[in-house]
């Protein structure tokens, strides 16, 4: 029973050990200190073995040896409860330890599975950024090579198409060359057979003349030896010889040729006399109508409204220092009289006349009166002329269909935008020359190019008249041969008025085109002769009335001054006067706007003291 109880307790304690070392094993922390498993087994192996030993077989239990035994069996259990005990306190200690260190383990993760993840998010968000700039940039190139390609394809559209049209010119232009030299080829023909026969004429003409030159020959030899004869008897009859003769001779002639040439002269002058009016007034209409119109009010003055009349008292300014200043500025003339609401610009210049008419309604408009504002409104007008000038001659090219044509002609065709000739606009004038030009070239089987640049150019020079001396179409024609023009383009323009006689068909087809737009009806006005008559009609019906004793047409003939004697005619008659005058004007003549007649009366006495 003993041995049972020992080897139960042995038994207990080995199965206690068993799960402390398990429990070891499956938990690796280090152990405490205190529990030592070596010492553990050894002092259990000890124990058994002391106890195997006193241990001896007997027939019969020892009592004394039983308590013993149950003594150190209780030792034992209790060995066994505080090695028990002490296993839990370490197992319990190992498993805290455990689990602070696990806490740890999972927090030092958790920190580091954050800062992975934020560098992650990070590289990602970089990748992302880089992708997105690269997307953008690609399509950037992309959108700009597609435009590239766009504009390529239209150009090479273009292209195709000018190349087009020009084929189509180059195939009328060799029907029509083939056209003319069939005839020309018939024409030499027959001109060949006419030079044959013409040449079998002058032949047997040469044939007679020299028969002829002979018998001319023997003749002048009888001439000649009666002259002699002739001359011998002459000199035995009059007792002179030849050379007092031919002194005589030529005395008598002389009077005759000096009375011959005073006469000559004499009708000369007369006739210089009679045409010299009306080829002066051909001279001042000539000079006039390069610089301004016959319609002086229509052409020379540009009228501006005002919102008020105090408004002319600032365009005046303290003293007439705003005046001054826009004139000497702009160079156009400021004109304020009692017109409500209006003043008037006036300058035979009419790019500067537009200048100064945008100058004054930019400076109404601030309502800032100055000369410092003048001149910054002068610069805004200046540059704004200029870009309208430039448009409207782009505007001009493109309906004549002409592309490349020099900067500088360029602004000088806008400029004369602002000008006219005869009342018809000269930039209008040029581009339905150039269609005039275009067709009559089209119906003749003309290259139409040279014609129509020549057509629209023949007037540039027109923008330059009043600033080079000499005719518009030899300056035009400098200009253009200047720019870079071709030698048949710049004939077209020197030889349209015969300056220099047209040696091309296309100067031929200018002259017709020029002829053609300024020639048809209604496209200018009256002349200067029939303003001039107008205005000696005027003088002459106010000089028929009684009494009258000077005339004055003023202001282009809208207003009449009459002075009468005032002996003859007294203040009432003058108001009968003025009023029979006005009637008669207005039922006899055409004229624009109106006419103001005045009648001025004035009585003197006049008396010397001595």
């Amino acid at each position: 029973m003993s041995d049972a109880l020992v080897i139960a307790l042995i038994l207990a304690l080995l199965v206690a050990v068993g799960a402390v070392v398990a429990l070891a094993r499956r938990k690796p922390v280090a152990p405490p200190p205190a529990v030592d498993e070596d010492s553990l087994r050894r002092l259990l192996d000890e124990a058994v073995s002391r106890s195997a030993s006193e241990i001896k077989p007997a027939a019969e239990p020892d009592l004394g040896r039983f308590a013993l035994l149950s003594h150190e069996a209780q030792a034992a259990a209790e060995a066994a409860d505080a090695v028990r005990r002490t296993a839990a306190e370490a197992a319990e200690e190992l498993s805290l330890r455990t689990r602070r260190d696990a806490e740890q383990l999972r927090q030092d993760a958790q920190a580091e599975a954050q800062r992975t993840i934020a560098a992650a998010r990070a590289q990602a968000a970089e990748l992302r950024a880089g992708l997105e700039s690269e997307r953008t940039r690609i399509a950037s190139e992309a959108t700009a090579a597609l435009a590239q390609d766009r504009k390529e394809l239209q150009e090479a559209e273009q292209r195709l198409r000018a190349a087009t049209q020009a084929l189509a010119d180059e195939q009328h232009a060799l029907v029509a060359d083939r056209r003319r030299i069939g005839s020309e080829s018939s024409e030499l023909a027959a001109a060949k057979r006419a030079l044959e026969a013409k040449a079998t004429a002058l032949a047997e003409q040469e044939a007679d003349l020299r028969r002829q030159a002979g018998a001319l020959d023997q003749r002048e030899r009888d001439l000649a030896a009666a002259d002699a004869a002739r001359e011998a008897e002459l000199v035995r009859i009059s007792g002179l010889t030849v050379e007092a003769a031919r002194a005589e001779l030529l005395a008598g002639q002389e009077e005759a040729v000096r009375r011959d040439a005073a006469m000559m002269i004499r009708r000369i002058e007369s006739e210089a006399q009679n045409s010299a009016k009306q080829r002066a007034r051909a001279i001042v209409a000539e000079a006039i109508q390069r610089v301004a119109s016959d319609q002086t009010a229509q052409t020379v003055v540009a009228v501006v409204h005002l919102p008020a009349d105090e408004v002319k008292g600032r365009i005046i300014g303290r003293e007439g220092r705003n005046i001054r200043a826009f004139e000497t500025v702009t160079g156009v003339n400021v004109i304020i009289d009692d017109t409500p609401e209006a003043v008037l610009l006036s300058c035979f210049d009419p790019v500067r006349r537009e200048i100064g008419r945008i100058t004054l309604e930019m400076l109404i408009d601030d309502g800032r009166i100055h000369p410092h504002r003048i001149e910054e409104a002068f610069e805004r007008a200046r540059d704004e002329v200029d870009v309208l000038c430039r448009r409207a001659a782009e505007d001009a090219m493109l309906d004549v269909r002409i592309t490349d044509l020099h900067p500088e002609l360029v602004a000088l065709v806008g400029r004369l935008k602002y000008r006219t000739s005869y009342g018809q606009n000269v930039l209008g004038h040029l581009v339905e020359t150039a269609h005039i030009a275009r067709a009559m070239a089209a119906e003749l089987g003309i290259d139409p190019t040279v014609v129509t640049r020549g057509a629209f150019l023949h007037d540039i020079g027109k923008a330059l008249t009043h600033e080079v001396p000499g005719s518009h179409a030899l300056i035009g024609a400098d200009l253009a041969r200047k720019y870079g023009e071709s030698d048949e383009v710049v004939h077209c323009i020197e030889a349209h008025h015969d300056e220099v006689a047209p040696s091309t068909v296309e100067a031929v087809l200018t002259q017709a085109a020029d002829a053609c737009s300024g020639g048809r009806p209604g496209a200018r006005r009256e002349s200067l002769e029939s303003y001039v008559q107008r205005l000696e009609r005027i003088e002459a019906i106010a000089g028929a009335k009684k009494g009258v004793e000077k005339v004055f047409a003023m202001q282009a003939g809208r207003e009449l001054r009459v002075m009468v004697k005032p002996d003859i005619v007294d203040d009432v008659e003058a108001h009968i006067l003025a009023r029979e005058v006005a009637k008669q004007i207005e039922e006899e003549l055409t004229y624009p706007g109106q006419v103001r007649v005045t009648v001025i009366r004035e009585s003197r006495a006049t008396e010397i003291a001595r």
